[in-house]
């Protein structure tokens, strides 16, 4: 009798994403190793807020994915899959990796794929309108921290009509389909804000999360003892990371490490602190739970929770 000797592909995927982890860790020891070298002298009661305070987002990232849907979604299993998201999230660019692992665990929890890429979009968008409330609120109570860089109207206008003709050539295509796809987002949008605790879920969450990434940032600028407003500090980041989605890398590594380093030094902080800071955030929130967040990932998929 023949013995079917191939591996199945959940343990497949579970030895990829610890491979990932080890090499990863490997490729970048040097920046862990400097990172931890500067973070040794700084403020230990500002790290460790830091610190909690990054642990949290993912607490926050789950309450608004539970608020993007309707059905009751588990708990512990929504906050587990929001820290391997975000170890995922730096393997692959443009929030790929977060959102395949996403819409896995959504589709696990008996969502149908369409209704699961709707709650990814949702909170997506929630996402992205509560970091700009933030931008806003800040900039006015932070007014000339950051001098932005000016944009002709030739290229706004081009850059408009690029994306109108993308939008267009969409619908043209797609057709039908398309427009049955927004039917059912709208529908979905709307059963999840006709329901006050999941439209305060998903808000809340949204809201929660940028400001919590918003105090890690602030607390390690605190520790580093760099000479900044924490209103200044947080119009930089949140500058920072919407215009880091203009240029998808894997997690934002690179894009997001320049434009805030950028605006944190245009916001008056000395530029070997401004680096310094970017390097602390990016150990707290990146480099110091991927390894770990990448082996749950890896444990996830070998119990076929993902």
């Amino acid at each position: 009798m023949a013995v079917d000797r191939r591996i199945p592909w959940h343990t497949a995927a579970a030895l990829v994403a610890a491979v990932c982890a080890a090499g990863l860790a490997v490729c970048h020891w040097p920046v862990l190793d400097a990172g931890a070298d500067r973070l040794a002298v700084a403020d230990r009661g500002w790290l460790l807020m830091a610190g909690v305070l990054a642990t949290l987002t993912w607490a926050s990232s789950a309450l608004a994915q539970q608020g993007a849907v309707r059905e009751v979604l588990p708990a512990g299993r929504l906050v587990t899959a929001q820290f391997a998201a975000s170890a995922a999230n730096h393997l692959l660019p443009a929030g790929l990796g977060a959102g395949a692992v996403n819409l896995r665990f959504l589709m696990r929890c008996g969502l149908p794929p369409a209704r699961a890429a709707t709650a990814l979009a949702v909170k997506s968008t929630a996402g992205a309108a509560a970091r700009a409330v933030l931008v806003a609120v800040f900039a006015v109570l932070c007014p000339g921290v950051l001098r932005l860089p000016s944009v002709g109207a030739g290229k706004l206008l081009a850059a408009g009509a690029l994306v109108a003709a993308v939008l267009a050539a969409a619908v043209v295509v797609t057709g039908t389909r398309l427009r049955r796809w927004l039917a059912d987002a709208v529908a979905d949008v709307r059963a999840v804000h006709a329901s006050p605790p999941r439209a305060a879920a998903l808000w809340g969450g949204s809201l929660i999360f940028a400001a919590l990434h918003t105090g890690v940032v602030i607390a390690v600028v605190r520790a580093l003892d760099v000479p900044l407003s924490a209103g200044a500090v947080a119009l930089a980041y949140l500058a920072a990371s919407s215009a880091a989605v203009l240029l998808p890398t894997p997690g934002g590594l690179g894009s997001l490490d320049a434009a805030l380093a950028w605006a944190l030094t245009a916001a008056g902080a000395p530029g070997s602190a401004g680096v310094s800071a970017v390097l602390g955030y990016r150990l707290l929130t990146v480099w110091i739970p991927l390894v770990p967040g990448l082996l749950v990932l890896a444990v996830m998929v070998r119990r076929k929770a993902l």
